[in-house]
C-alpha cells in the first residue's frame, strides 16, 4: 500500500471517529426521563437506572404548568409549556429539535397511537390543535366553540383513545368531545353535552376503552364508554360528598391511567381528606381511605400493590402511602417541601419525588421506603420517564 493511500485511508478513519464524537451517545431510551424545572425554563434528562442526570435543556419558556408526552422510540419529548409552547426535544443529542408557540395558555396534551400526531390542549384560545409529531407544523385546529353565542371553552383532560383519537373536556361547556384523527385534516367530532359542571380532568384506563371526567362544580364524575358511545354518558359517584360541608380546594386533583390498580380506580376527592375506590367493572363506589388531606396526585405502583398519594397545601410536604389489600396508609413519609409530583421508574422498583420549595427530587426504594437518591434541581414539579411512550392516556 502507498503512503498516499495509507495516508487517505487513515484521513477517514480520523474523519469518521470525529463524526461518531459528534452525534449522540450509543444508548437504548428506556431508563430515560425527563424532570420539569419550572422556575427556569429547563428540563433535565436523567438516568433512572444510574439515579444520575446526563444532560440540561434550557430555553422551553414558562414552564409553570408543563407536562409531556413522548415519541414512540422514547427518543423525543414533547413538552407543553403554560405560555403555549409547544418543544421537541431529542433527549440523546440534550437539545431542543424544533420548538412553536401555539396558544396563549396551554396545559398540556398527548400523542396519537400511531406517533404521527402531537395535540395540544389550549385555556386561550380554547380548543385543541394537532401538529405533526416530526416537524411540528399544523395539521388541524379545532376550537372549543359551544352555545349559541360562540364562546370558547378551556380545554382540559385531553388523552388519547385507541384508533388514532383524543378525548378532551371543556371545563366551561360541561362537554366530552371524542374526536377521530384517522383522517387528519378531516377529523370527525363527536360532542356529548350536559356531562356535569366544570369537568376539571380526565382519565383514561389502561386499556383505552373508559373515559372519565372529573367534576368540579359538582360531586361526581362522567363517564363515556369508548367502545360504545352510542350509549351517551354515564353519572358515577354522584353526591359522594353530600350532606357533609365542602372544605375549599386548595389546589385542583389530576386524574390520568396511573390511578388505575387492578380491577380498581384510586381516586382523589375533590375538597375531602380521602381517596375514593372505584370498581372499573361496575362503576360503583367501593370505598373511601382517609388520607392525610386533600389528594392532588393518587398513583398506583406499576405492579398495583401500593398507591401514592401527595397533597395540596398545607400538607404537601407529606406523602402517604396505601397498602391495595389492606385499604389503609401504611406509611407516610416526609419528602420535602412543596412535594409537586411522582414517578414510578417503569417496573416500580423506585419512586421520584420532586420537592419544589427544597429544590430537590428524592429517590425512594419502594420495598422498604429506604432514601436511595438525591438529585438537586430548580423548582421541579413533573417527572416524566420514556416508559410512559408504550402506555395509553400517559
Amino acid at each position: 500500500m502507498g503512503i498516499r493511500k495509507i495516508q487517505s485511508t487513515l484521513l477517514a478513519a480520523a474523519l469518521l471517529l470525529l463524526t461518531a464524537c459528534a452525534g449522540p451517545v450509543l444508548r437504548g431510551t428506556g431508563d430515560l426521563g425527563v424532570i420539569i424545572e419550572r422556575a427556569t425554563g429547563s428540563v433535565q434528562i436523567v438516568d433512572s437506572s444510574k439515579l444520575v442526570t446526563i444532560s440540561s435543556v434550557k430555553g422551553l419558556g414558562d414552564l409553570s404548568h408543563a407536562s409531556l408526552v413522548y415519541s414512540r422510540d422514547g427518543r423525543y419529548a414533547y413538552v407543553f409549556g403554560r405560555d403555549g409552547g409547544l418543544t421537541k426535544v431529542d433527549l440523546l443529542r440534550g437539545q431542543i429539535e424544533r420548538r412553536v408557540m401555539q396558544a396563549g395558555n396551554s396545559i398540556g396534551g398527548a400523542i396519537s397511537q400511531d406517533g404521527q400526531l402531537v395535540a395540544a390542549q389550549n385555556y386561550a384560545p380554547g380548543g385543541v390543535k394537532v401538529f405533526s409529531a416530526e416537524t411540528l407544523e399544523l395539521v388541524v385546529d379545532v376550537p372549543s366553540s359551544y352555545g349559541d353565542a360562540g364562546l370558547r371553552s378551556k380545554v382540559v383532560g385531553l388523552a388519547d383513545a385507541p384508533g388514532n383519537r383524543f378525548v378532551w373536556s371543556l371545563f366551561d361547556a360541561g362537554e366530552i368531545w371524542v374526536g377521530d384523527f384517522s383522517e387528519p385534516m378531516k377529523p370527525r367530532i363527536e360532542k356529548f353535552k350536559n356531562i356535569g359542571i366544570q369537568p376539571y380532568d380526565g382519565l383514561i384506563t389502561p386499556n383505552g376503552r373508559f373515559y372519565l371526567a372529573g367534576l368540579f362544580g359538582e360531586d361526581g364524575m362522567a363517564l363515556v364508554d369508548l367502545w360504545h358511545p352510542e350509549q351517551g354518558v354515564r353519572r358515577i359517584l354522584n353526591g359522594y360528598g353530600k350532606g357533609e360541608e365542602k372544605l375549599p380546594v386548595f389546589k385542583m386533583p389530576h386524574l390520568r391511567g396511573w390511578a388505575v390498580a387492578g380491577r380498581y380506580a384510586y381516586v382523589p376527592a375533590i375538597g375531602r381528606h380521602e381517596v375514593l375506590i372505584l370498581d372499573t367493572e361496575t362503576w360503583l363506589e367501593a370505598g373511601r381511605i382517609q388520607v392525610a388531606g386533600q389528594p392532588v396526585f393518587v398513583i398506583a405502583r406499576p405492579d398495583g400493590r401500593q398507591v401514592w398519594v401527595n397533597f395540596a397545601f398545607p400538607d404537601n410536604g407529606n406523602v402517604d402511602v396505601i397498602d391495595v389489600e389492606k385499604r389503609s396508609v401504611v406509611k407516610q413519609l416526609a419528602p420535602g417541601k412543596a412535594v409537586l409530583h411522582m414517578e414510578f421508574t417503569p417496573r416500580g422498583e423506585a419512586v421520584w419525588i420532586s420537592a419544589r420549595d427544597d429544590n430537590r427530587v428524592v429517590v425512594y426504594d419502594t420495598a422498604n421506603f429506604a432514601q436511595r437518591s438525591v438529585l438537586a434541581a430548580e423548582s421541579p414539579s413533573g417527572i416524566f420517564f420514556t416508559s410512559r411512550a408504550a402506555r395509553i392516556g400517559f
